[in-house]
């Protein structure tokens, strides 16, 4: 059995009758309540109470309370940035470290308070400090899914996005332990190493195997390679039999599945290879001609059948010269880009040891507004916001609707328009063909009057008009029911995969989380669009602003019942901590514990 990483909770904040901090919970005797009102008043960044206690009363900041922690640390813990300031003024240490290795910097990380570990960095904080058990910042940030604040630390302050703590694991190791899948793209692009084994021989796939966190599993599988899942721990398990021991059965059979999938990919340069790449594309053309030679042979051209008229002659020819348009349009379809994004390539020549790769992408609009899930840690690209990385193709396409193996290739922004013809022209000559093969063989003057006779006869003397016929029409409801289907969605401007994946893509929920979709600009205009420009445009329809009660990335609650801002007791536990439990099969070895405020 592999080792697991835990989070235990041991102890709960205790409040006092008004909302603050009883002395019970600081460690502080009663007497000596002033100087709890200085954790206090720093926590609930009361800048005026701060001022009166230390240029009044003369309370120090500059000392820890009965518990180690200091006030810098309430006030960088719930983003105070005004009282960390005056607090750093009148002698606050930015490095100081609590008893457990800690600094103000760790605590800003729990809730990703970015501006107070702006301030602290500008006034001389350390993005390298290590606790007691290595973790820096990042692995803080990393542990609690705190994205915006890695993404912050890293781009602007040069932290460390993939250095290991005591136990060896990096920031990769907790973000795929905790599930957080945003995270875990952000430190793949920033090329954190994927197959770094911890002290138990743990990589983060089998953190995120062990806790069936199927995302984290996914985004991980899509990033690697096939050596990733074949990776051992210590106690001889794979990811795959590590899900399958803790009886995560969905991640599991996706593991399992996938490496199959690797197996059976072949080298894109070799002969097999590029058959491979030719995917059920020939077999449909194949078909399609097969059909358009039996129509014509047994149906249009049969002798033992009345001779066409003039008007039904050409009718029936209009169903071949469809068929045959509609071939054209395949071979588009299958040959064309289908709107690949283009991907950067990584030349280490030019880049220095140290520095992450492509970090100039990290400057991206996409990643300043906080959209995680465009980043795109096989490609290491940041993709358009409708983009999605297609795993048979390995490539992002712009507009992904979904990959078709009858096309051998993925439908996108640049060949959706090819697709959509192919399928009218297809099912209008299917439509026709059926129609015209289906009155030959009715009509024929010399068929007996009942049915088994006539089937008798049918399948003695018209048998490849009547195969034509049975075949035709299997495949016209099959194609008729998806181009309905893709017309549908174009008419409201979303994409197959969109409707597959409404509620895991931000940009489709509203804020009441229900569905919303923004880029609907009415069925004429959706449909006009994509007919005249063969694609749809990524425009967002025009909304009311709706002014929320946010101040930046800093959500604030209110509640009328507390006074001088919001109450401790729902966002600090003083003494709860994060543990590091290493089990295995015979026993439960207890590794230490991580002082951090626990979140809500």
């Amino acid at each position: 059995m592999a080792s697991e990483i835990e989070v235990v909770d041991e102890g709960e904040s205790q409040t006092g009758a008004n909302g603050g901090l009883s002395t019970e919970t600081t460690g502080i005797g009663r007497d000596d309540s002033l100087r709890n009102d200085v954790y206090t008043a720093a926590a609930y960044g009361d800048l005026e109470k701060l001022q009166r206690l230390v240029e009044c009363e003369g309370c120090s900041v500059s000392e820890p309370d009965g518990i180690g922690y200091y006030a810098l640390q309430w006030a960088a813990l719930n983003n105070r940035t005004a009282a960390a300031q005056y607090i750093i003024e009148h002698g606050g240490d930015v490095n100081a470290a609590d008893h457990t290795g800690q600094t103000a910097l760790h605590w800003s990380a729990v809730r990703g308070a970015i501006q107070a570990a702006e301030l602290l960095l500008l006034e001389g904080a350390r993005a390298d400090t290590t606790d007691l058990y290595g973790y820096q910042a990042t692995h803080v940030a990393a542990q609690y899914g705190q994205t915006a604040f890695l993404y912050h630390v890293v781009m602007k302050w040069n932290a460390d996005p993939d250095v290991p703590d005591n136990d060896g694991r990096s920031p990769l190791h907790w973000a795929a332990y905790k599930g957080f899948a945003d995270c875990i793209r952000l430190l793949l692009f920033l090329d954190a190493y994927r197959a770094r084994q911890d002290k138990e021989g743990c990589t983060p796939l089998h953190w995120s195997a062990t806790r069936g966190n199927l995302e984290a599993c996914t985004v991980l599988v899509q990033a690697g390679k096939k050596e990733d899942l074949m990776v051992t721990d210590k106690s001889g398990l794979t990811p795959a039999q590590l899900a399958s021991d803790k009886n995560h059965r969905q991640v599991a059979f996706f593991l399992g599945n996938a490496r199959r999938l690797f197996d059976k990919r072949c080298d894109g340069n070799s002969r097999l290879g590029k058959f491979a790449k030719l995917g059920l594309a020939p077999v449909l053309w194949c078909i399609i001609l097969m059909l358009l030679v039996t129509y014509i042979h047994s149906v249009i051209m049969a002798t033992n059948l009345p001779k066409l008229t003039a008007g039904f002659g050409l009718f029936a020819w209009l169903g071949v010269f469809l068929a045959s348009a509609g071939l054209v349009m395949f071979h588009r379809c299958s040959r064309k880009d289908p709107g690949y994004v283009r991907m950067n390539v990584h030349d280490s020549q030019n880049l220095k040891d140290d520095e992450p790769l492509l970090k100039i992408e990290l400057g991206h609009p996409a990643l300043l507004a906080g959209n995680w899930s465009q980043l795109c840690a096989t490609c290491k690209i940041v993709r358009p916001i409708r983009s999605k990385h297609c795993s048979t193709c390995d490539r992002c396409v712009e507009q992904f609707d979904h990959h078709c193996p009858w096309v051998s290739n993925c439908i996108g922004k640049k060949n959706k328009w090819d697709f959509f013809m192919f399928l009218v022209l297809e099912t209008s000559a299917m439509m026709i063909t059926g129609v015209v093969a289906f009155t030959r063989v009715l009509k024929d003057p010399t068929a007996p009057s009942s049915f088994g006779a006539w089937i008798n006869h049918a399948g003695t003397n018209q048998g490849g008009a009547l195969s034509f016929l049975i075949v035709d029409f299997f495949f016209f409801f099959a194609v008729a029911a998806f181009t309905v289907l893709q017309a549908s969605q174009i008419s409201r401007n979303i994409t197959t995969n969109e409707m597959a994946n409404a509620m895991r893509y931000s940009y489709l929920r509203g804020p009441n989380g229900r569905f919303r979709n923004l880029y609907d600009h009415g069925f004429r205009k959706n449909c006009s669009d994509f007919l005249i420009n063969g694609y749809n445009e990524d425009v967002e329809c025009m909304e009311e602003p709706n002014h929320s009660n946010e101040i930046g990335m800093i959500q604030i609650s209110r509640n009328s019942n507390l006074q001088n801002g919001e109450a401790h007791s729902h966002h600090v536990n003083i003494n709860g901590h994060v543990s590091v439990d290493v089990g295995s099969k015979n026993s439960r070895i207890h590794h230490g514990h991580t002082q951090l405020p626990v979140q809500p």
